[in-house]
């Protein structure tokens, strides 16, 4: 059987004359850091203090010491960030230069000093650059010539920290006779049975070339949620479903299995997340094991609706025959230094994300193929999961040595990664075939290479031949072909950016994209991330450490405009700017969902830019660069729950939706009132609705509901089912809110381990806001934005505060209509 000994201990990095502790898996950043040697990146405007060390050549070295009675050892790194050079006893070893692959050395009998030595990324783009010739991009940095993590050199929310190192795990293999060098296991559904068919490659010594071997594989009966620690993930569990054998001489075999009524594996909201353990054994000639290779799977189909109809071209997602709204969110890098990112972080983060009722994660083409234990997550919570390849916001050469790469890296992930039942689409570049339309690419280029021939040519034809189980698109936004605009929102994917970048969010109403793919609005992170980010610093919009972590073009200016539009800036009050940009963020994203959900099917999906950030900064994510939530998280629980109560504004005045997207009919009363701003009930009326499963229902209002024309005192309130929807004719500066008035208590929590804030309005209180950080940095709230009528109570919990006191939560309250 293999043999594994992983190569985490004994390692240093050299750094001038010296030889630094070095952790693997890492990066020459986290072992400086460790040292002392650099400041944290993260902390005031260190970045511009840390920028030399991606300018820097650098070397990791150990002494490599190993017996084996085995025929064959193998030095094995998942991941070596990017160009670099393996040398082993003062003999080179091999080359690399993609952080997104694997590699593989034959080190047979092979010991001594080890030396990994990583030349700057620059210096190997500037390399790259000179062999193919110039291709514009959206940022100053030279990330197109080089296949590594884009965004580490900067974008509109990253800081440009530079890394290197070997940020995934290294190890030597032991092994004799044969082992398993690719399993490539094809999941469909035929009807009532589950079909498993595994395309096997194997790797021989010389002693094992034609010897006979045994392939055999086993599906075991289904779990859900996560493993335990002492369970193997791939390991049958419980009654095994279906085995097959298959003997073979050569270097390649396939074996089928037919698992009989299988569960099938649903997003969330749809149904359970069955997974089912299969195990694939390489057996000797003699039934003696080699090489054992164990994943879980699980059984769906998974296609993208793309039927030409009246409105132009669609994209609708189709799971298990089920047509599906998307509820998305985009994904970068949770770290700018990858490396940090442990499977209990992904956890964290996505277990955040189906909190929200997001069904989907898009894993944009900026950032990384993310470690396997991401995608377990999300196999456990049912998130489908988008995967860009890993192109964006550039043209792309298509010439040596990046075709060649772009080749290998696309074929080494597609395999590792389709075992994956929340996986259900591959999508070729972000932004780029829209870039070459509209970003001024085409004269520059001159007739030279892009990236088409990738996201037309290439990577299809590699999904096509190794994954032909899920669909692949072009790229994001792509209508499909070249016969319509790349972003053209009558036809597949659209990015929605001129709201934001130019206009108010309340044009996001102007049109129904028929699945937008990117839209969202910026807002700074907690004060507590803040504060821990820019130490000793006054803060105010504009402030030195607050300018540096704003990384948007103009995007203090945009926030200011977009603060302007509804509510007038607040003079020299930081604490009221900081609120407002919250609201307008949880507001802006809010009408776009609202708008499209109102309009499925013909709108058949939203994916929120972004869920995350991968340092604090000011920035479009739900959770903030120490993963506070901001308001934008709650609100997003409430716009992408099943159903969904809205006054969603249309011509004349707002028309009430309905939108259900559970599996069962929602039958209700919705309660309209139309009110005066000092709380009194001008007109009330009832309806009895019925929404049909996965449908909307839209109800145009009796003109006597709606606000009287020109009034700035008036707004209408939508109740049902617990679920409220508020219109107010116009923007908050022109309305008449009264100043709020509210008392205060605290009460003890249901569970025991958390305080209960209630509120009771005296008044309209529009927008109230807890913000829990304000408390204690370790606190947090289950509630965001609220709006109470007079009278109304709202019972906020709050766990991570043991320093309980009334005064201090009302220094922590924030609403619109404050005195």
């Amino acid at each position: 059987m293999k043999d594994v000994t992983q190569l985490t201990e004994g390692w240093n990095l050299r750094h001038e004359d010296a030889l630094l502790p070095a952790t693997v898996p890492g990066c020459v950043h986290t072992d400086l850091l460790a040292a002392g040697v650099i400041p944290d990146p993260f902390i005031g405007r260190n970045e511009t203090e840390v920028a030399w060390v991606g300018r820097r050549t650098w070397s990791y070295v150990t002494e490599l010491a190993h017996r084996s009675a085995h025929e064959r050892t193998d030095l094995v790194f998942d991941g070596l960030d990017t160009a670099a050079e393996i040398v082993l006893a003062g003999e080179s070893v091999g080359r690399t230069r993609n952080m997104h692959r694997g590699y593989r050395f034959d080190v047979t009998g092979r010991t001594g000093a080890l030396e990994v030595r990583f030349t700057s990324a620059y210096e190997e783009a500037d390399r790259v650059r000179a062999l193919t010739g110039e291709r514009p991009n959206v940022y100053p940095e030279p990330f197109q010539y080089i296949r590594k993590m884009a965004c580490s050199f900067g974008w509109d929310w990253g800081p440009t920290v530079v890394t290197a190192g070997m940020w995934r795990p290294v190890r030597l293999e032991h092994w004799s006779t044969a082992r398993l060098d690719r399993v490539r296991p094809l999941v469909t559904v035929d009807g009532t049975t589950g079909r498993v068919e595994l395309a096997v490659r194997v790797d021989r010594t010389g002693k094992g070339a034609g010897r006979p071997l045994t392939l055999r594989a086993t599906v075991g009966s289904a779990t859900t949620g996560p493993v335990t620690e002492d369970a193997t993930s791939g390991v049958p569990s419980g009654e095994v479903l279906a085995t097959a054998d298959v003997s073979f001489e050569g270097d390649e075999a396939v074996l089928r299995l037919d698992v009989p009524e299988p569960e099938l594996w649903w997003p969330r909201g749809y149904g359970e997340q069955p997974l089912y353990g299969l195990d694939v054994t390489l057996l000797d000639e003699d039934g003696s094991p080699l090489d054992i290779w164990q994943r879980r799977i699980g059984f769906r189909t998974v296609e993208i609706d793309r039927s030409a109809d009246e409105y132009g071209t669609g994209f609708t997602f189709v799971v298990n025959g089920v047509r599906v709204f998307a509820r998305g969110v985009n994904w970068i890098p949770d770290d700018v230094l990858p490396s940090r990112v442990t499977p209990e972080r992904y956890r964290t983060r996505l277990t955040q994300a189906a909190a929200a009722n997001v069904d989907l994660v898009r894993i944009w083409g900026g950032g990384i193929y993310e470690d396997d234990a991401f995608y377990d997550v999300c196999d456990e919570l049912g998130l489908m999961v988008w995967q860009d390849f890993l192109f964006a916001c550039a043209a792309y050469p298509e010439e040596q040595p990046l075709r060649g790469e772009v080749e290998a890296e696309a074929r080494d992930n597609v395999v590792r990664l389709m075992p994956h039942a929340s996986l259900v689409l591959w999508n070729g570049n972000n932004e780029n075939l829209w870039g070459f339309r509209d970003w001024d690419w085409e004269q520059p280029l001159a007739g030279d290479s892009w990236g088409e021939g990738y996201y037309l040519g290439v990577l299809p034809r590699i999904v096509a031949e190794l994954d032909p189980t899920r669909p692949y698109t072009a790229g994001s936004p792509w209508s499909g072909s070249w016969d319509h605009h790349p972003n053209d929102p009558r036809h597949g994917t659209h990015h929605s950016w001129e709201v934001w970048n130019r206009q108010d969010y309340a044009e996001y109403r102007a049109d129904v994209p028929r699945f937008c793919a990117e839209f969202g609005w910026q807002a700074p992170p907690a004060l507590a991330t803040l504060r821990r980010a820019l130490p000793g610093e006054e803060l105010t919009p504009d402030s030195p450490g607050m300018l540096h972590h704003q990384k948007a073009e103009d995007g203090n200016g945009k926030l200011n405009r977009g603060i302007e539009h509804h509510f007038g800036l607040p003079d020299k009050d930081f604490d009221r700017w900081h609120y407002l940009a919250q609201v307008v963020q949880a507001r802006a994203v809010a009408a776009g969902i609202e708008h499209w959900r109102a309009n499925w099917p013909v709108c058949a999906g939203t994916v929120v830019w972004q869920l995350n950030d991968c340092w604090p900064v000011s920035s479009w994510a739900a959770i903030d660069g120490d993963g506070r939530l901001k308001p934008l998280h709650h609100e997003l629980r409430r716009v992408y729950a099943d159903r969904l109560l809205s006054l969603v504004p249309d011509g004349e005045g707002p028309v009430l939706a309905l939108d259900n997207q559970s599996g069962s009919p929602w039958r209700t009363t919705v309660t309209l009132r139309r009110f005066r701003a000092d709380g009194t009930v001008l007109r009330e009326e009832a309806f009895a609705l019925e929404t049909a499963a996965r449908t909307v229902v839209r109800l145009v209002l009796p003109a006597a509901l709606l606000p009287a024309p020109g009034t700035s005192d008036e707004f209408l309130v939508a109740d049902a089912d617990g679920l409220r929807a508020v219109h107010f004719p116009l923007p908050d500066k022109e309305f008449a809110h009264p100043a709020a008035r509210y008392d205060v208590r605290i009460e003890p929590g249901a569970d025991g381990d958390s305080v209960d804030v209630v509120v009771t309005a005296r008044t309209l209180v529009r927008d109230l806001l807890l913000q829990p950080d304000r408390l204690d940095p370790a606190a947090s709230a289950d509630q965001g934005l609220l709006t109470l009528l007079p009278g109304e109570e709202a019972r906020i919990a709050v766990t991570g505060w043991t320093d309980v006191d009334v005064a201090v939560v009302r220094e922590a309250l924030f609403s619109v209509g404050a005195e």
